[in-house]
C-alpha cells in the first residue's frame, strides 16, 4: 500500500484509556502466564495503533507545516502524547510487578523489563501539564525553523535550499550565504532564547517533580540508557579531545592549503576543493534510481527493502516551502513500513543522507517482526550505527553517483565523518552545562558554547559574524531543542561505524554479515550488548578511540590530497 493510502483517524482518547485500563486490569488479575501473555499482545496492539497514527501525523505535518488539518492533528498529538505516555507507564508498572515475570522475560526478552524500569522513572501524573508545555515549546521551535524564507540572489530560500550556496566555489558567495543563514537566526534570537529558556526551566521542573536532582538524569532515562551513564560519556569525550581534535586540526590545515585561503573561516569549513565539492551527476529522481541499483547489488535483503520503499512511496526527499528542516526515519508499525524524510538540495549531502536514512529504514524493516514498540528501533546511539555504517558500507558503489569525482567524495566524506565528532561532543558537553546550571542566563549559555568551541573546534574562525561571535551557533541544532542529549549518540555510533569501515576493507562479506545480524536484533538489547554482537569494540573501552583513529590516520596518510586538485 502506498503511503498516500495509509488511513489516518484521530484516536479517541477516552476509548483508548478505557480499553487500555480494562486490559491492564485483566492483565494484573490473570490466573496464568498464558492469559497474561495474550493480554500483553493485545496491549501491544493498542500501542502500535496509537503510535502509527502519531507517526502518520508527524510525517504529513513535517512534510507541509502549512497544512491546516495536519497542523491541528499535530497539536492534538502534542496535547495527548503525555496522556498516552501515562498509559504506557501504567502498563510498565503492571509489567514489572507481574507474577509471571520470569516466563514473560523468556517470551518477550529481559530488555523490555529493563526499559520498563527506566521508563517508569520518566513519568507521573503530576508532570502531565508540564509535559504538554514542553511539547508546545518544541513545536514552536519546529514552526520557526520551518518558516525560514531567506532572500538570497533574488529568490526566497529555505535553509536546505541555501546549503548549496554555502558550498559555492566562489568564496564571496559562500560568505554571503552563511551570513544570510545566520542572519535569520540573529533576527529571531530573542524568540530562540525565550523558547530554549522556557524549555530548560520546564524540563528542570519535570525532573525535580520526578525526584531527580536535575534534568540530566531524567534525560538519560528518557533515552533508555540502561547500560552507561554520564561519567562513561565524559571518559569518551576526553578520548575525543586527546585523539581526534589534534588530527582534525591537521585536516583543517590541509583543507586551508588545498582551497587556497590565508585562513580558514566558518564559511570555508564545508568547502573542500577549489573547483567545488563533488556533486551527484543527476537529480533527485536519478539518485533514487541509482540507489535501487546499489541496494540490488549489495544484498538480496537490501534489494527487497529498497524496492518496497520506492514502490510504496515511502520517501519524501525534496526540499520545499513549508517543509520542516532536517531528516529522519520513522516507522508505521501497523503497515510494517519505514518512512524516510529529508531535504535534498543538489549537494553531495543528498547521497549521504539517503544512505544514512536508508540504514535506519533497513534496520527497522529487517527487524519488523518485533511487536513491541521498544524493540522496533534500538536506543538512539545504536540506531545511528546502522545509518552511519550504511554510509561507509556502500563506498564501493559511490562511483554510480559521482563518477570521476568518486575519490574526492570518499576522501571528503570520511574526513568529514571524523571532523564531525568533536562538534558532536561539544554539543553534548554544552547540554550537560545547561541542565546542571538551569538558572544561568541565555548570554551565559552562549559564553559556554564559545568556550567549548575553543576546546573542541580550535580552528573555528567566525570572521566577525556577530551572532556566531556571541556564541549562537548551537541554536540551529534542532536536537538541542527537540531531543536533549540526543547528539553524543552520533559520535558513539561514528566510532562504531568506522570500525565497520575498517573491517569491510579487510573482509567485506564478514563485515556485511555482522551488520545484518546487528540490524536483525532491532532494539531487543541495550547498546553495549548490540555492539558486542556486531563484533565491535565499545567506544567506552579504554583505547577504542585511539585504535580507530590510528587506522584512519594510516589511510589518510597514504593519500596526497593535492592530486585532487587536477580532478574536476
Amino acid at each position: 500500500m502506498k503511503f498516500s493510502q495509509f488511513e489516518y483517524k484521530r484516536p479517541d482518547m477516552n476509548q483508548l484509556q478505557q480499553d487500555f485500563h480494562e486490559k491492564l486490569k485483566r492483565f494484573e488479575l490473570a490466573p496464568s502466564f498464558e492469559v497474561q501473555d495474550q493480554l500483553l499482545t493485545e496491549i501491544v496492539s493498542l500501542r502500535n495503533h496509537f503510535e502509527s497514527m502519531q507517526n502518520i501525523v508527524h510525517i504529513r505535518y513535517t512534510s507541509n507545516t502549512e497544512d491546516a488539518f495536519y497542523k491541528e492533528e499535530h497539536d492534538f498529538m502534542d496535547e495527548n502524547g503525555p496522556l498516552y505516555q501515562g498509559l504506557v507507564s501504567d502498563f510498565f508498572r503492571a509489567l514489572v510487578k507481574s507474577n509471571y515475570r520470569k516466563e514473560l522475560e523468556s517470551r518477550w526478552g529481559k530488555h523490555l523489563f529493563n526499559l520498563a524500569d527506566t521508563e517508569l522513572k520518566t513519568y507521573s501524573p503530576e508532570v502531565l501539564e508540564a509535559l504538554k508545555q514542553e511539547n508546545r515549546l518544541k513545536s514552536q521551535y519546529v514552526k520557526l525553523a520551518s518558516s525560514v524564507q531567506i532572500e538570497f540572489q533574488g529568490k526566497k530560500r529555505t535553509l536546505a535550499q541555501l546549503t548549496p550556496f554555502t558550498q559555492s566555489p566562489d568564496r564571496n558567495t559562500r560568505k554571503q550565504a552563511v551570513k544570510a543563514q545566520f542572519g535569520f537566526f540573529n533576527d529571531h534570537k530573542e524568540e530562540l532564547d525565550r523558547i530554549y529558556d522556557e524549555l530548560v526551566k520546564v524540563r528542570t521542573t519535570i525532573a525535580k517533580k520526578l525526584g531527580f536532582s536535575n534534568f540530566v538524569e531524567l534525560a538519560y532515562n528518557r533515552l533508555n540508557r540502561t547500560d552507561y551513564d554520564k561519567n562513561m560519556v565524559k571518559v569518551f569525550r576526553d578520548q575525543v579531545k586527546e585523539h581526534i581534535v589534534p588530527f582534525c586540526n591537521t585536516l583543517r590545515e590541509k583543507q586551508r592549503v588545498r582551497i587556497g585561503v590565508d585562513s580558514l573561516k566558518i564559511y570555508d569549513e564545508s568547502f573542500s576543493f577549489p573547483e567545488g565539492n563533488p556533486k551527484p551527476k543527476g537529480d533527485a529522481e536519478w539518485i533514487v534510481e541509482q540507489g535501487a541499483e546499489v541496494f540490488k547489488e549489495l544484498s538480496p535483503e537490501t534489494d527487497e527493502f529498497y524496492t518496497f520503499m520506492v514502490e510504496n512511496e515511502l520517501l519524501d526527499l525534496m526540499a520545499k516551502e513549508g517543509k520542516a528542516p532536517g531528516g529522519y526515519c520513522t516507522y508505521i508499525s501497523e503497515y510494517q513500513s519505514p518512512f524516510i524524510f529529508t531535504n535534498f538540495n543538489g549537494s553531495q549531502g543528498d547521497v549521504r543522507v539517503l544512505m544514512h536514512e536508508a540504514g535506519h529504514a533497513f534496520q527497522v524493516y529487517t527487524s519488523r517482526g518485533y511487536e513491541v514498540p521498544e524493540y522496533q528501533f534500538p536506543t538512539l546511539e545504536a540506531c545511528e550505527i546502522h545509518s552511519m555504517s550504511m554510509e561507509l558500507i556502500t563506498y564501493p558503489w559511490m562511483d554510480r553517483f559521482f563518477g570521476g569525482d568518486t575519490d574526492r567524495f570518499l576522501y571528503d566524506h570520511l574526513t568529514a565523518a571524523v571532523k564531525f565528532i568533536p562538534y558532536g561532543v561539544a554539543v553534548d558537553e554544552f547540554q550537560h552545562f545547561v541542565y546542571e546550571n538551569p538558572d544561568v542566563s541565555p548570554q551565559e549559555r552562549k559564553q559556554e558554547w564559545r568556550r567549548l568551541e575553543n576546546k573542541y573546534l580550535p580552528h573555528r574562525d567566525h570572521d566577525g559574524i556577530p551572532f556566531l561571535e556571541e556564541g549562537g551557533y548551537w541554536q540551529m541544532q534542532t536536537h538541542i531543542y527537540r531531543t536533549p542529549f540526543y547528539y553524543i549518540d552520533y559520535t558513539l555510533a561514528q566510532v562504531c561505524a568506522l570500525q565497520f569501515w575498517k573491517r569491510s576493507r579487510e573482509n567485506y562479506k564478514a563485515a556485511w554479515q555482522d551488520y545484518l545480524e546487528l540490524c536483525e536484533q532491532g532494539g531487543s538489547l541495550p547498546f553495549t550488548e548490540l555492539v558486542n554482537i556486531a563484533g565491535l569494540v565499545s567506544p567506552f573501552e579504554p583505547g577504542c578511540v585511539e585504535s580507530v583513529m590510528s587506522e584512519v590516520r594510516r589511510w589518510e596518510a597514504q593519500i596526497d590530497d593535492k592530486t585532487f586538485l587536477q580532478k574536476a
